[in-house]
C-alpha cells in the first residue's frame, strides 16, 4: 500500500530495538498507585490501550528511584516488594503483546519532591522556598547512593521486562536542577561549569548503562529551554545536549518546568501546535543521537513535516493519545479524518489533580480501561433513536451502531455538532470544532441514519416505536430580561459564528464564565477593545484549575474585566452596569455579546419520558455541565441498552 505518511511510519532502530514507527506514546503517569508504589490494574490497562493504538514505545512514568529523599506518591521498583515486581511485569507484557517497546521512566524530584513522608527537602544547593521551607544541599555521599538508585531500579525494570530506560533530565526534576544556574550554586565538582553541572546526569547514565548492558536503549529526556528567570536557555540546552547525547541511544527534547511554566511543558490550547519542536530542531543539528520532540502535536501532517524535513527523529505524544489512542495505528491505516483530536483543555491533568484519577473530555474510556476498551456486539440488535446531534448524543448514536443496534440519529437543526459548532472560527478552539465533524464522518461509517432538521416529540418518537430513546436535547443560553436584549446591537455568544461579521471593534461582554472568558480572548486575538463584565467575584469558576489559571493570564493586560459588576439595560451606546457601589455606569460598545450561561432543556426531556420503553436522559438536557459529562453518559447510555 502507499501511506500517506510515510516517514511517520517508517521504522527506526534505537540501540538494538526496532521501533515499529516514529510515533511514541510519551510518558504518563498512573492512577491506583498502592501505596507501596506498586502498579495497579487500572494504570497497566491505560498503557496497554496505548500500545494496542500503535505506538511504537510506551513509557510509564514516573517511577521514583531514591524514596529516601523522594517519597512523591510515584510508581516504585523494590526487590523485596512482590506486588511492585510483579505489577511492573505484568505491564510490560501487557505493552510488548501489542507490539510496542516497553519503557520506564526513572525520576526524582529533588526540591519539587513530595516529601510528606521525608520532611526533608533535598537539591543541589541549600534553599529556602517561597512557602518558607527549607532545601538543603545534597551531599557527596547522597549522591552517590542516588546515582547508584538509578541503576539498581534499572536493572529491576529490565528484568520485569521492560525494554528501554528513560531518564528524566527536565521540567525541573532533580537532574535538571543540576543543569540550571537558577537551582545550582554549587562550588564543588558538581556545579559552576556547565561541564561540572552535567556530571550528576552523566553518572546517572553510566550507573544505568552498567546495570542494562550494552545496546539496550537509553532515552534521556531534557528541556530545551528553562523559560524562567535565572535558567538556562537554547544556547546552554545545545552544549549540555552535545555533553549527554554520545552516552544514550535517543534524546528526548521537551522544555520548561511543571512547578514554573506548566503551559509550556504542557503547551494550552493557546499556543500553536508543535510549539516546542524548534527546541528539538536546534539541538539534532548538533548531535548525532536520534531526537524526539514532544508537546502540542497530533497532527499526522505537522508530525509527517517534522520527521521528513529532519527537525526529529520520532514524534512523542502524551494528552493526544488520550484524546485518541488509536491515532497512530490510524496515521498507519490512512485513516487520519477519524482521528479524534485533543483540545489541550486540561482536563485530563486538572482530574488528576482533583481526584487522583484520569478523565479525557473527549475519550470516555479513559481511567476506565480495565472496564473495558472494546466496545461488543450487542446480544440483541435493538432499535435506538437518539434525540439531539450534540456531543453527548453524538456519542451515544456512534456507540449503539457500533453494537450492532439500528440508530437514528436526530437533530433539529441543520447540522450536526451542538455547542462545538459554537467555536468555529475560533483559532485555539479549532479541535472542538474539528471534533464534531469527525464524529459525523464516523458516524457515517457506522451506518447511522442522520436526519437533520428533525426534532424528535413524542408523536414522532412514538411512530418510531424504537426500543430505547436516548435523550440529549441539551441546553439553551439564559436570555437576562434586561432592556435592550433585543436590540441589533446584542449577539447571543452562542450565535457568534452566524453573525461574525456584524461584530464592532468596541465590545462588551455581559457573562464571565469560561465561554465568556474564551469569547474575551478570541476578540482580544483579533484586536478588537473587549470589556468583560461578572456579577460574581470571580470569573470562570466552571473552568477547570488549570484552564482557568492560563485563560487568566491571557485576559491579563488585554481584556478589562469589571468583576461584580451587573448589567442593567443594553443601549445603542453599549452596556450599562451598576457597579459595586451601585453606581450606574456606561461602558461603551458597538457590540454586546450575552453569555450568561445555558439553562436545560428539560420540558422537552419530559416530554419524552413515556415515548419508549428504555429513555435515558443525557448531557445538557439533565443539568448545563460540560462536554466531558455528555460523551461519557452518552456513551454508558448507549452501552446500556
Amino acid at each position: 500500500m502507499t501511506r500517506k505518511y510515510p516517514h511517520l511510519c517508517s521504522p527506526i532502530q534505537i540501540g538494538n530495538v526496532t521501533f515499529r514507527n516514529r510515533m511514541s506514546a510519551a510518558p504518563v503517569g498512573g492512577t491506583d498507585i498502592t501505596p507501596e508504589g506498586a502498579i495497579g490494574r487500572r494504570s497497566i490497562a491505560l498503557f496497554e490501550l496505548r500500545a494496542k493504538g500503535g505506538a511504537a514505545s510506551v513509557t510509564v512514568g514516573e517511577l521514583i528511584v531514591h524514596p529516601e529523599t523522594d517519597a512523591s506518591p510515584m510508581f516504585r521498583l523494590d526487590a523485596s516488594n512482590l506486588s511492585s515486581i510483579y505489577g511492573f511485569a505484568y505491564t510490560a507484557d501487557a505493552i510488548a503483546r501489542h507490539g510496542a517497546i516497553p519503557c520506564a521512566e526513572l525520576s526524582h524530584g529533588g526540591r519539587f519532591a513530595d516529601l510528606q513522608h521525608v520532611g526533608v527537602k533535598y537539591g543541589p544547593s541549600a534553599a529556602t522556598e517561597p512557602d518558607g521551607s527549607e532545601v538543603r544541599e545534597l551531599g557527596r555521599d547522597q549522591i552517590r547512593d542516588i546515582v547508584s538508585s538509578y541503576g539498581r531500579t534499572a536493572a529491576l525494570a529490565k528484568r520485569t521486562g521492560f525494554e528501554m530506560i528513560m531518564i528524566h533530565g527536565g521540567h525541573g526534576w532533580l537532574i535538571n536542577q543540576f543543569f540550571s544556574p537558577c537551582y545550582n550554586h554549587r562550588t564543588d565538582e558538581y556545579g559552576g561549569t556547565l561541564e561540572n553541572r552535567c556530571r550528576l546526569a552523566l553518572e546517572v547514565i553510566e550507573s544505568v548503562r552498567d546495570a542494562v548492558g550494552p545496546g539496550f536503549p537509553i532515552e534521556f529526556r531534557m528541556s530545551g529551554r528553562e523559560s524562567m528567570e535565572g535558567g538556562y536557555g537554547l544556547d546552554a540546552a545545545v552544549k549540555i545536549a552535545e555533553i549527554i547525547a554520545p552516552h544514550i541511544d535517543l534524546l528526548h527534547v521537551s522544555a520548561g518546568s511543571h512547578h514554573q511554566q506548566f503551559d509550556v511543558t504542557h503547551p494550552s490550547m493557546f499556543m500553536p501546535h508543535g510549539v516546542n519542536v524548534y527546541l528539538a530542531a536546534e539541538i539534532k543539528k548538533h548531535v548525532s543521537t536520534p531526537v524526539a520532540t514532544v508537546g502540542a502535536l497530533g497532527d499526522p501532517d505537522l508530525m509527517e513535516e517534522i520527521i521528513a524535513s529532519g527537525k526529529a527523529d520520532i514524534v512523542s505524544m502524551a494528552r493526544s493519545l488520550l484524546a485518541d489512542p488509536y491515532l497512530p495505528r490510524k496515521v498507519m491505516e490512512n485513516r487520519e479524518e477519524e482521528i479524534i483530536r485533543c483540545m489541550r483543555c486540561y482536563v485530563c491533568n486538572a482530574e488528576r489533580g482533583k481526584t487522583a484519577s484520569r478523565r479525557c473530555a473527549l475519550n470516555p474510556v479513559i481511567g476506565r480501561e480495565i472496564e473495558g476498551f472494546d466496545v461488543l456486539p450487542a446480544p440483541k440488535a435493538r432499535k435506538v433513536l437518539i434525540a439531539g446531534g450534540g456531543p453527548g448524543g453524538m456519542e451515544a448514536a456512534l456507540t449503539a451502531a457500533r453494537r450492532g443496534h439500528q440508530t437514528i440519529l436526530c437533530e433539529k437543526s441543520d447540522r450536526l455538532g451542538g455547542i462545538p459548532n459554537c467555536e468555529e472560527g475560533v483559532p485555539f478552539k479549532e479541535a472542538m470544532f474539528h471534533f464534531a465533524k469527525t464524529m459525523e464522518n464516523l458516524l457515517r461509517k457506522e451506518g447511522v441514519d442522520i436526519r437533520l432538521n428533525t426534532p424528535v416529540t413524542a408523536a414522532y418518537a412514538e411512530a418510531e416505536r424504537p426500543d430505547a430513546l436516548i435523550c440529549a436535547v441539551g441546553s439553551e443560553p439564559v436570555v437576562p430580561p434586561l432592556p435592550g436584549i433585543d436590540g441589533k446591537n446584542v449577539v447571543m455568544v452562542t450565535d457568534l459564528p452566524a453573525r461574525r461579521m456584524e461584530i464592532g471593534r468596541r465590545v462588551a461582554i455581559l457573562g464571565g464564565g469560561q465561554a465568556g472568558c474564551e469569547t474575551a480572548i478570541h476578540l482580544a486575538d483579533e484586536g478588537r477593545s473587549v470589556t468583560l463584565v461578572e456579577a460574581r467575584g470571580e470569573l470562570a469558576p466552571d473552568a477547570n484549575e488549570l484552564h482557568h489559571n492560563i485563560m487568566l493570564d491571557q485576559l491579563s493586560g488585554r481584556v478589562t474585566v469589571k468583576l461584580g459588576w451587573a448589567g442593567v439595560r443594553i443601549e445603542e451606546a453599549g452596556l450599562v452596569c451598576r457597579d459595586k457601589e451601585g453606581a450606574e455606569e456606561l461602558i461603551g460598545a458597538d457590540t454586546v455579546i450575552v453569555a450568561a450561561g445555558q439553562r436545560a432543556r428539560r420540558e422537552d426531556a419530559d416530554s419524552l419520558l413515556d415515548a419508549a420503553p428504555l429513555v435515558y436522559r443525557i448531557g445538557d438536557c439533565v443539568a448545563p455541565r460540560d462536554m466531558t459529562a455528555a460523551i461519557y453518559q452518552g456513551y454508558h447510555a448507549a452501552l446500556d441498552v
